[in-house]
Parts: structure tokens; C-alpha cells; sequence
């Protein structure tokens, strides 16, 4: 069964069956799913993060069970971009739904090269360019920390998309402050921004007095994240014109209402993949479910809505 009209979103000239989408990360490229999920109520799918060449990722262990929510230290292990267009990409053309290519590299000539492949290949949708990386050229500092460092490295990749598809830029919450990331990310051409990224975090197990991930660092996510995931998508979609993509701890229907409402025109799942690859369908339909309890005509009417009331003074 088709999902009903009023959760139909318009995205950045995309149009989606419901503003739930599939995040990067915990879904794998997409196609693994199939048979596991209802695609036509998963809005899209965002694929494995893409790099120039295959990466191995970190050591092991690469995944600890947090209170309330998950830590992950894969190191965007993938199969490179080539590797995708080839051996997943034919696949995913043949589910119907929309496929949005999560970008990322170390210098600015691998977003440029990453691109470029994809480009030539047929059945992408929209580029989500995650920022939370290192730039090698420049210490190690994040693009995402940045606001200048971001305008450059859109500066030398949005002119490379010919082909019309909108570019979403991923943001990272480790920053003193998302809007000025935020606004950088719209003044430099992006389409969309979606937020937020894991919170740098660490683990240690007490007895061996060892951090419990191989690489030590690792990035949270899940429930525990969602209050300041909220605080974030609320600032930064008050700061742009363009629309904001909000993720951080969405495991209902109703969280997905809450991103929305703090300004998010539509929602990705990820941690909650990971234990049910069945969730993005199942938040979608909870989601619609929602809208009907609280007479709400269509998932569009919900974004930005809050009402903080005299706090805003």
C-alpha cells in the first residue's frame, strides 16, 4: 500500500513519498534491504558514505552499546565510488525510490573526484556532502569548523554538478556554534543542509582501563542525542532560507513530528536501523498515524511550528 498524500514532501525539487528518509551509515547502500522494508514509505535512501578508493575502516572494535544510544568507530569503511556505481547502483535503480550519494574525503580533490564519477552515472538522485572530515592539507581541521573552509570546498565542488542534482551539505554538531556553519552553507550554494552528525564521544572500559572502541574516539548517536539534535536543526533552520534535513535519535513516528516542528522539512533514521532495518517504513507510518490524531492535513503543515513562546525573548 502507497503511503497517503499528506505525507507527499517536496525537497529541494525532490519529490518524496514521505519526508522519512533512510540515513547514511546503517542501512548500508540500500539494496542489502530489500525484502526487509516497505519502499514505498521510505521517502529515500542515503547511501554508505562514498570515498575516491576503498577504505578498510578502523580496528575493531567498532561498535559499543551506549546508555540510550550507540558508539561508532567504523572509520567510513566503503568500497569506493567506482565499486558503487558498479555493483550497487544498478540495483538501487530498480527499487523506486529515490537515492541520495553521501560524499566525503580528506581534501577537497576527493569531494571533486567522488563527484565526478557519480555525475557520469545515471539513478542518483541528490549528493549529500558530508563535512565532518578532517582536511589533511589544512592540520586536520573539520571543513565543518570552519565556516570559510566550507565555503571553499563548495566553492570547488558545486560547480562540478551538471547534471541538476541538488546538493545537501551534512553538518557536524561538534562546532561552537551551527549557524554560522549553517548560513556558510547556503551562501556558498547548497540546496539543503541535513544535521546532525555524531557527537565526538568516548568509552572506557574501567577494569582494563582501555577505551571500549579499537580507534578510542567514536561518534554517538541515537536517543540520548535527540534533545540537542533538536536544539540544533531548531537554530540552524532559523538561520537559512533553505530547507533543513533533521536526524539525531528518531526511533517514532512522534520524534519525527518533534524534528519537524523544530523547522525540519524532512527527517533522517539511523541508529534505529541498526537494531531494525524495518524502522524508516514503521516511523513513516507512525508519522501519518500521528498526523491524523492531532487533525494535522498534511506533514508539511508541521515544520517550524514551535512555539517557544517567551522563551524566544
Amino acid at each position: 500500500m502507497k503511503p497517503p498524500a499528506r505525507l507527499a514532501t517536496e525537497l529541494c525539487g525532490l519529490t518524496l513519498s514521505t519526508p522519512v528518509i533512510a540515513a547514511s551509515g546503517t542501512f548500508a547502500y540500500g539494496v542489502e534491504m530489500d525484502g526487509l522494508v516497505e519502499w514505498p514509505w521510505i521517502g529515500a535512501v542515503v547511501v554508505k558514505g562514498l570515498s575516491r578508493e576503498p577504505m578498510n575502516g578502523n580496528p575493531p572494535p567498532r561498535v559499543w552499546e551506549a546508555a540510550s544510544g550507540m558508539m561508532n568507530s567504523i572509520g567510513l569503511q566503503n568500497i569506493g565510488v567506482r565499486s558503487f556505481v558498479e555493483t550497487k547502483l544498478p540495483g538501487l535503480r530498480r527499487l523506486g525510490v529515490p537515492v541520495i550519494a553521501n560524499v566525503f574525503g580528506f581534501a577537497v580533490e576527493d569531494y571533486q573526484e567522488v563527484v565526478r564519477v557519480l555525475e557520469d552515472a545515471g539513478g542518483v538522485a541528490a549528493y549529500e556532502l558530508n563535512v565532518s572530515c578532517p582536511n589533511t592539507k589544512h592540520g586536520g581541521m573539520f571543513f565543518s569548523a570552519d565556516p570559510a573552509l566550507l565555503a571553499d570546498l563548495l566553492g570547488q565542488v558545486l560547480p562540478l554538478i551538471r547534471s541538476g542534482r541538488p546538493a545537501i551539505v551534512k553538518l557536524s554538531p561538534n562546532v561552537a556554534a551551527i549557524e554560522p556553519v549553517a548560513k556558510a552553507a547556503e551562501a556558498s550554494g547548497a540546496q539543503a543542509i541535513s544535521l546532525v552528525n555524531t557527537f565526538v564521544s568516548l568509552a572506557i572500559d574501567a577494569r582494563t582501563r582501555r577505551p571500549r572502541l579499537g580507534a578510542g574516539f567514536g561518534g554517538l548517536s541515537g536517543p540520548a542525542i535527540k534533545p540537542i539534535a533538536l536544539r540544533l536543526v531548531y537554530q540552524a533552520a532559523r538561520a537559512v532560507r533553505i530547507p533543513v534535513i533533521g536526524l539525531g535519535g528518531i526511533a517514532t513516528g512522534e520524534d519525527a513530528a518533534e524534528f519537524m516542528i523544530a523547522g525540519a522539512s524532512a527527517v533522517e533514521v539511523g541508529t534505529a536501523s541498526f537494531w531494525d532495518p524495518a524502522s524508516v517504513g514503521r516511523i513513516a507510518r507512525e508519522l501519518e498515524r500521528f498526523l491524523m490524531e492531532e487533525g494535522v492535513a498534511a506533514a508539511r503543515d508541521l515544520v517550524a511550528t514551535l512555539d517557544m513562546g517567551e522563551q524566544k525573548k
